[in-house]
């Protein structure tokens, strides 16, 4: 059929229109004015700033400029005895509007700070620290979020007895007539009652308009088949009241509520967005990645495939309508949740444009769909999937697989994929291997007393990607994820009645060790991977870290060269660069907490082969390091960069306990 000129006009200026909209939301999106306003940069995620005062030139000459000890090292001095347990790694990754950084710590406090000089400017303690042990994680952090009318600003702070504070950002008071003296309880209205000790704010909310969005860490362990609702909840920023709540486990009459069988949705728990949000202001959409329900490793309580854990959901922000969602793991069995805040990008996909979202998860896998209506950019199989045998289990005969991007880590086990530096060790590798089930990528727990000491699962629960997620470069499309070959083993055993309703635990989880204290699978252990998003194909993988080189050769082989090993944050783009912060051969995982002898036994390390913290420069096209700039604290949070004072500051978080803080970075230092 013709189409008449007329007709052809519209459509054409239809499509500028769109073009030209579209380059406006990327503009809006990106970080264009030298700060660092979301957790992630900007609101899609992408931990890029189009800064390139610092080059591959002059990166060798980063220094200190300052550093901040944070308020939580007196706390915990003062109160060893009364404190429940003390902070984790401090995780966080400030934020940075109009010269302030804003920061919460690991006992949930927040300090706003002089951006070019780390001088503190106020600082507001809840005093959630002398209450009980926060859930699950305990005394943890990610970040706040900021909020502006022109007029006024507010700082969102999410705490671990579960309260969202909103603070006057210039003075850091709590804002009168947003909820009760200045916090909202998100234990208030929701769907039923939960004890405060099982359900915390622990991870910066999003702010899309004048909504602030949260999602809560609940209680998960493997003991109860009632769990906390792992709900997202959205207020009100001015006032603090209720707008919505999304169920991420579906109730009577909601969409997905046919695939928990059994009433299951009734009791079953977790599938909660512990990890980081992303949203398009443009669309008005936020992505909210989602968690395993409980049990992590046990299912036979909630039969079905269990929409909407495991997922990425796609809701309106202003309502809480779902316009999109999909599930990554039907009927989780493996711990899986996603984690990694969705990356949005603008990418152009056979001569067209898309407006995409990524998301990287513990399969190792990257998901990439059109953000406005969930279409997968490439085709997504339903593979099937082997079954186990724990009584009452539920399996689901498929597992959504992307046909692209390839996965960026090792995934299943095979005899092909043992160590083999030498004929002996694959040898002895191969001995190990079948003391335990294997196979391809989702295969299910084995139970105790089957003849076998558990199912290798690869990756294991930390990933593969976790929350430290990726970065994407907007003006190449390509993502950058670190990503660990961290195997553990699941096996389930029966309960204690008297501790437990569930009909199987999870037991006897844990990492496993090859021949003579080596990893069992081939290199490398850790390694960085530069995907192309619109090819939908690998650019480049490099190793991070030696790992076990050493112990390798002290074994009189030949030097493999790097091995990959060690903690690592997550990763920031420039116009210039790409950094990562590498914590130290010894220093504890971000992800377990593993000790430095357990990390050193897990990668096969003598305990006295140690490398210094550092800060790495990449070359984005290929790769390759261009720098390397030492420290003498190891980066616990993801890094971020700002302009102040005319000058461009790398700043990361570091420190466990008592000895906290931030350390910030820029050229020649004071």
């Amino acid at each position: 059929m013709r189409r008449r000129p007329a007709l052809r006009l519209v459509s054409a200026l239809l499509t500028f229109a769109v073009i030209v909209w579209s380059g406006a939301g990327l503009a809006q999106r990106r970080v264009t004015d030298g700060q660092w306003p979301t957790y992630g940069g900007d609101p899609g995620s992408a931990r890029y700033a189009p800064l390139d005062q610092i080059t591959r030139d002059n990166v060798h000459r980063l220094r200190v400029a300052w550093r901040w000890g944070s308020p939580d090292n007196q706390v915990v001095s003062e109160n060893r005895r009364a404190l429940p347990a003390f902070p984790a790694a401090f995780k966080a990754t400030p934020i940075m509007v109009d010269g302030v950084l804003y920061i919460k710590t690991s006992l949930s406090q927040a300090a706003a700070l002089d951006a070019a000089t780390g001088r503190p400017l106020w600082t507001f303690d809840p005093e959630t620290w002398r209450r009980e042990r926060p859930a699950n994680t305990g005394f943890n952090a990610r970040g706040v979020a900021y909020w502006s009318d022109g007029t006024t600003a507010r700082i969102f702070l999410p705490t671990g007895d579960a309260k969202l504070w909103a603070l006057d950002a210039k003075t850091g008071r709590p804002v009168d007539g947003f909820g009760v003296a200045g916090a909202v309880d998100a234990l208030v209205g929701i769907r039923r009652p939960v004890p405060r000790t099982e359900y915390q704010l622990m991870s910066a909310p999003i702010v899309v308009g004048d909504v602030v969005i949260v999602g809560p860490v609940v209680f998960d362990g493997p003991r109860y088949q009632l769990a906390p609702p792992g709900d997202v909840r959205a207020y009100d920023v001015k006032t603090g009241r209720e707008l919505w709540q999304f169920h991420t486990i579906p109730q009577e009459g909601e969409v997905g509520n046919d695939t928990w069988q059994d009433g299951s949705w009734r009791y079953t728990g977790g599938a909660n967005p512990w990890g980081l949000m992303t949203a398009d202001p443009e669309l008005g959409y936020v992505y909210i990645p989602t968690g395993t329900p409980t049990n992590d490793y046990y299912g036979g309580h909630r039969r079905g495939s269990n929409l909407f854990a495991e997922s990425l959901v796609c809701l309106d922000a202003r309502t809480g309508r779902r316009i999109w969602h999909f599930q990554f793991v039907h009927h989780g069995l493996w711990d899986y949740d996603a984690t990694a805040a969705p990356l949005l990008v603008d990418l152009v996909v056979g001569g067209a444009p898309v407006k995409a979202v990524a998301v990287v998860t513990k399969q190792a896998f990257t998901y990439v769909f059109n953000r406005v209506n969930g279409e997968p950019l490439f085709p997504i199989e339903e593979r099937p999937a082997p079954a186990g045998n724990a009584p009452g289990e539920w399996y689901s005969p498929t597992q959504p697989v992307p046909t692209k991007p390839p996965a960026f880590d090792r995934q299943g086990v095979t005899t092909a994929d043992l160590i083999d530096f030498t004929p002996e060790l694959r040898a002895e590798a191969a001995a190990i291997v079948q003391q335990y089930a294997f196979g391809p990528i989702f295969q299910p727990p084995t139970v105790e007393g089957d003849g076998k000491r558990g199912t290798i699962l690869l990756p294991g629960a930390g990933g593969g990607a976790n929350w430290h997620g990726a970065a994407v470069d907007p003006d190449s499309g390509r993502l950058f994820v670190p990503s660990r070959t961290s195997p553990t083993v699941a096996q389930l055993v029966p309960p204690d009645p008297a501790r437990s309703d569930f009909t199987y635990l999870r037991g006897g989880s844990g990492a496993i060790v090859g021949p003579r204290g080596l990893p069992l699978f081939k290199p490398p252990y850790v390694r960085l991977t530069a995907i192309d998003l619109a090819a939908g194909v690998i650019a480049w993988t490099v190793p991070l870290g030696d790992g076990p080189r050493q112990k390798v050769i002290d074994m009189g082989i030949a030097d493999p060269g790097p091995l990959g090993g060690g903690a690592y944050t997550g990763p920031l783009v420039t116009r210039s660069l790409l950094f990562l912060g590498l914590r130290g051969s010894e220093a504890a995982d971000l992800v377990f907490g593993t000790t430095a002898a357990a990390a050193a036994a897990i990668e096969g390390r003598p305990r006295d082969a140690t490398a210094p913290p550092e800060l790495r420069a990449f070359d984005k096209t290929t790769g390759a390091t261009v720098h390397s700039v030492p420290l003498d604290v190891a980066p616990t949070g993801s890094p971020m960069t700002y302009m102040a004072g005319g000058r461009q500051f790398i700043v990361m978080a570091y420190g466990t306990g008592s000895a906290s803080g931030l350390v910030a970075l820029t050229l020649d230092g004071r």
